[in-house]
């Protein structure tokens, strides 16, 4: 939990490298690090302008206790590229990050960080969502289950799992999983969804937004009844066609596509008011 004596949270989108967005839509809302808090939605890092800059400044903010995040795909992504087990793509622009001279710093920092967040009681925060058969509770159990493997102090153990976190199978939830396959879907259920079946059986294909034909049987995640939803208020990224998108009263996107040239986004959380930025570096 954050602070008690804070004067506004805010829950701000995939960054993705996106410093100068980032300041930006720090100045647009005000924000004061000794008043204020920020929940970021995960993907600090990836294919902005400065995902180095955008990743220090972040960790310094969480450091003095004036935020918090989840980790996303991309950040994940970057740990298993830092501890050798993926080539970086040049498109995701993370080279600088792990060539940096507080590269090991910010990679121990950033595995150190959980999947699942709980900005308030009523609140709970992933990347990509919660599937339909999970509950708020069950939610934050599994992802520590991640968190844990993680952090770990002993790499062998992080690597194992890095190594194996890539793919679509198991798709779908069971208790009766064990090990990496367990992992596997945990991992993508809280940094990849998109679509599931009703089962909460998930489809990695799709990534287009809703006006778009979906594969039989398969629906946006949170077009299901959703047992977190009825408990709490969900946030997630991850969907930059979403675009912001208010998916009812209990269930908001904050992704506005900033690194694709649209908007980066802020929700206040005590009203709900919407704050959203341009990106200054677009096209670089």
């Amino acid at each position: 939990m954050a602070r008690s004596d804070i004067r506004y949270n805010y829950v701000i989108g995939d960054v993705q490298g996106c410093f100068e967005a980032l300041k930006a839509l720090l100045k647009e809302i005000r924000f004061d690090p000794d008043q204020d808090f920020i929940w970021f939605a995960g993907d600090l890092v990836a294919r902005g302008e400065n995902s180095v800059g955008a990743l220090r400044f972040i960790k310094k903010l969480c450091e003095r206790g004036s935020a918090a995040t989840v980790l996303g795909n991309h950040d994940l992504n970057l740990l298993a590229c830092a501890r050798g087990i993926k080539e970086v793509k040049a498109k995701d622009r993370t080279q600088e990050v792990i060539d940096a001279i507080d590269s090991d710093d910010l990679i121990d920092w950033l595995r150190k960080q959980p999947l699942c967040l709980f900005p308030n009681e009523q609140t709970i925060l992933t990347h990509a969502g919660i599937p339909c058969i999970w509950d708020a509770a069950q939610t934050s159990e599994l992802s520590k289950e991640i968190q844990d493997i993680l952090g770990n102090e002993d790499f062998a153990v992080l690597d194992s799992f890095l190594e194996q976190m890539y793919g679509t199978q198991p798709d779908i939830w069971s208790d009766d999983l064990e090990g990496n396959e367990r992992y596997r879907v945990i991992t993508n259920y809280l940094t990849r969804m998109r679509l599931t079946d009703q089962h909460g059986r998930l489809e990695f294909s799709f990534k287009d937004d809703l006006n778009e034909p979906m594969p039989k049987g398969f629906k946006p995640w949170f077009e299901f009844e959703s047992k977190a939803a009825k408990t709490h208020h969900v946030f997630f990224g991850h969907w930059a066609a979403l675009m912001g998108k208010t998916i009812s009263a209990q269930i908001q996107n904050v992704d506005g596509g900033c690194v694709w040239g649209n908007k980066l986004l802020a929700c206040r959380l005590e009203d709900q008011h919407m704050f959203a930025v341009d990106n200054p570096a677009s096209g670089i």
